[in-house]
C-alpha cells in the first residue's frame, strides 16, 4: 500500500501543492482527478521521484520512499508511465522495453512473455523504432515498459490522450486485469471521466494543490464527483 502524508511540493518559489494525504491499496485503482493545474502531474512526479517534494512523508508497503531518487523508486517497485509516452523515438520497441532493466537486477533482466501477452501489438512489432508507432501504439509500449520493473505501485498519467477509441478501450481493460492480479497498487491520473469512473475503485479529487474530497466507489456518488472536478 502507498500512504501519502501531507506532501508539499514546490517550484522554485511557487507552491504547487499543499498538504497532500492519499492511500492507495494494492488490488485497486485510485484515480486522482480534478482540473487542468491542479496538481495532479507534480503528485505523480514527486511520487515517481521526478521531483522532490519540500515536506511530507510517503510509504510503499511501509518503506520510506519519500527521500530516493527517480532510480532509487524504479529499484523500490515504482513504475511510472509519464504524460506523453516518452517513448525513446530511435529505439526499437524492443530496445525501449529493455531500457527499463536498469531498475532490476541483472538476473531478472528479461521481457516476460505476460508483457505481449497484455500487448500483442508490442509482440508484432518489437523490431520498429518507436517513433514509428501511432500514439496509442506508444501508450501501450509506455505501459509495457513500466510493468518491465514489476511494479508494486503503477503510476499511470493521462494514459487516454490523444488515443483513438478501440485503443483506449483496450488500455481499460489492461489495466483491469493489472488491478485484478491483486499484486499492485495503481494510481491513475485521468481527465476522461467515464473512462475513470469505470475504472477506479476509490477517487481523490484535486483543487489548486490540495485534495478537497476522496471515497471509494461506493462511497461517493457519480453527481459528486463531477461537482468536484468542475470548474
Amino acid at each position: 500500500m502507498l500512504d501519502v502524508t501531507d506532501l508539499d511540493l514546490h517550484y522554485g518559489h511557487s507552491q504547487i501543492l499543499d498538504g497532500v494525504s492519499m492511500t492507495a491499496r494494492a488490488g485497486e485503482v485510485t484515480c486522482v482527478m480534478g482540473t487542468n493545474g491542479v496538481g495532479k502531474t507534480s503528485l505523480l512526479k514527486a511520487l515517481s521521484g521526478r521531483h522532490p517534494a519540500s515536506r511530507g512523508r510517503m510509504t510503499l508497503d511501509g518503506d520510506d520512499i519519500g527521500g530516493m531518487s527517480a532510480h532509487g523508486k524504479a529499484r523500490a517497485g515504482v513504475g511510472y508511465v509519464p504524460q506523453g509516452r516518452e517513448v525513446f523515438p530511435l529505439l526499437t520497441v524492443r530496445e525501449n522495453l529493455e531500457t527499463a532493466f536498469a531498475g532490476l537486477p541483472r538476473a531478472e533482466r528479461k521481457v516476460p512473455d505476460d508483457i505481449f501477452d497484455l500487448f500483442p501489438v508490442l509482440h508484432q512489432m518489437q523490431h520498429r523504432r518507436g517513433g514509428d508507432l501511432s500514439g496509442g501504439q506508444q501508450q501501450q509500449l509506455s505501459i509495457a515498459r513500466a510493468l518491465i520493473l514489476k511494479p508494486r505501485l503503477l503510476l499511470l498519467d493521462e494514459p487516454t490522450e490523444g488515443i483513438q477509441p478501440n485503443i483506449i478501450q483496450q488500455i481499460g481493460r489492461v489495466i483491469s486485469k493489472l488491478r485484478d492480479r491483486g499484486d499492485m497498487a495503481i494510481v491513475l491520473v485521468e481527465q476522461y471521466f467515464d473512462f475513470a469512473y469505470e475504472l477506479a475503485d476509490s477517487f481523490v479529487v484535486m483543487r489548486r494543490g490540495r485534495v478537497t474530497l476522496t471515497g471509494t466507489r461506493d462511497g461517493v456518488s457519480r453527481d459528486e464527483l463531477l461537482r468536484g472536478v468542475s470548474v
